[in-house]
């Protein structure tokens, strides 16, 4: 192959993937106007219904529109040579690989950055903002943009640092040294991300003492499950969406709930999310989920071993100097076919084990309540009750609603 063929097979690969995703849009916007299934009657009254469809309409349309737009910039950016002037203006600074790296990658993503950004604001001030869900203050949302990119140049900046050098000095056989050095960053994440990134971020409190809290130590001793400690998160300060997570395992393992999920359900109803995010912990979901991110992790670096030190990948983007950040720039795109393989297949995974959970909710605590809930928390996100069965397969990590209602009663 020459590294003619090679950029064009790049460009290929960006296109045929972009146009996947938007007929799969597609597909689903013929399904906004379907009829509500029985099972799902009572959950929303018509002109709520009428404003979820209008809420899906508007986001179908602007992810069309700001999807095309981005594929125009990355093409021209293709076509322009745009990563051998990058390469060249960090190569200008200096002469170390690791640093040649840092800087570069540094420039792509600021850039990137500033390009997303008014398509980002529009999204929440005005979509979001127009359908009742904003509360990002202006402020807000500029301060989350910096704390992300100083997190990301932090974080991100030393991990690739550290693979670099890894490159540099093993050769082929950094992937072995870069995965076992990804795997402890996930490990120590999955562990104490509520303590060291969500304060960052948003104010976390313990839940105060009442019935609530009672309700929910009464259920955790119930299924002999020791929780730590439960907090309360301020979701309401950037939008109305309520959420609940479980985060960390062993004596770090925690139950956050969103102060908007506290206001939207009643007692009942938060203890049978609580029972479901339970059961993914009893069923053993979030270690396997762990293994199974970091085996896809080693993976994807054994592959990028075969291909990284092959002269090809730097001349197809018209560097005449083989690096390791600019291969990883052609790999990551090669690799973007096994990548929608893999996430197809992770999220089949997910779909089972939520399903799991439901059940674990609903042999434990309380049938009804789940489904309660599950409907209260569709309307109030103005969900699409009605998706096609191809966005489900390819792109949903849960089941639809209706699906875990159907589950649930069978």
């Amino acid at each position: 192959m020459t590294p003619n063929s090679l950029f064009y097979l790049l460009i290929a690969i960006i296109i045929i993937v972009f146009l996947i995703d938007s007929l799969l849009d597609i597909l689903n916007a013929r399904h906004y106007n379907d009829e509500i299934p029985e099972e799902l009657s009572d959950v929303y009254p018509k002109e709520e219904y009428q404003k979820s469809i209008a809420y899906k309409r508007a986001n179908y349309e602007f992810k069309l529109v700001s999807s095309s737009i981005s594929l125009c910039i990355m093409l021209l950016f293709f076509f322009l040579d745009g990563f051998a002037w990058v390469d060249n203006v960090a190569r200008s600074i200096s002469d170390n690989p690791v640093i040649i790296g840092l800087i570069f990658f540094g420039i792509i993503m600021i850039g990137s950055d500033i390009l997303s950004t008014p398509a980002t604001y529009y999204k929440i001030f005005t979509i979001e903002e127009k359908f009742g869900f904003n509360k990002t203050t202006i402020k807000t949302f500029f301060i989350d943009k910096i704390k992300s990119i100083i997190m990301m140049m932090i974080v991100g900046g030393g991990l690739l640092a550290l693979i670099i050098w890894f490159y540099e000095i093993t050769g082929k056989s950094f992937w072995i040294y870069a995965w076992g050095l990804v795997t402890v960053f996930t490990v120590a994440m999955n562990m104490f991300y509520a303590k060291l990134i969500v304060p960052i971020f948003n104010k976390q409190t313990p839940l105060e003492p009442g019935e609530l809290r009672d309700t929910i130590n009464e259920y955790s001793k119930k299924v002999g499950f020791r929780l730590k400690d439960i907090f309360v998160i301020d979701g309401s300060k950037r939008s109305t969406k309520a959420n609940a997570y479980f985060s960390g395992f062993g004596s770090e393992k925690r139950i956050t709930l969103y102060d908007t999920l506290i206001k939207d359900l009643n007692k009942e109803e938060i203890v049978a999310v609580l029972a479901h995010e339970v059961g993914h912990y009893k069923k053993r979901h979030v270690i396997v989920n762990l293994l199974l991110s970091v085996a896809l992790t080693g993976l994807t670096l054994w592959f990028l071993s075969l291909f990284i030190s092959n002269p090809l990948l730097s001349e197809a983007l018209g560097i005449q100097i083989p690096s390791f950040h600019i291969g990883l720039i052609a790999f990551g795109i090669l690799y973007s076919p096994i990548s929608e393989i893999t996430g197809l297949i992770m999220n089949i995974v997910s779909r089972k084990f939520e399903y799991q959970a439901d059940e674990y909710a609903k042999n434990t605590y309380d049938n009804e309540a789940l489904i309660n809930s599950l409907k209260k928390l569709s309307k109030n996100n103005l969900s699409n009750l009605t998706p096609h069965p191809a966005m489900v397969f390819i792109h949903y990590s849960h089941p639809t609603l209706l699906q875990r209602i159907k589950k649930l009663r069978k």
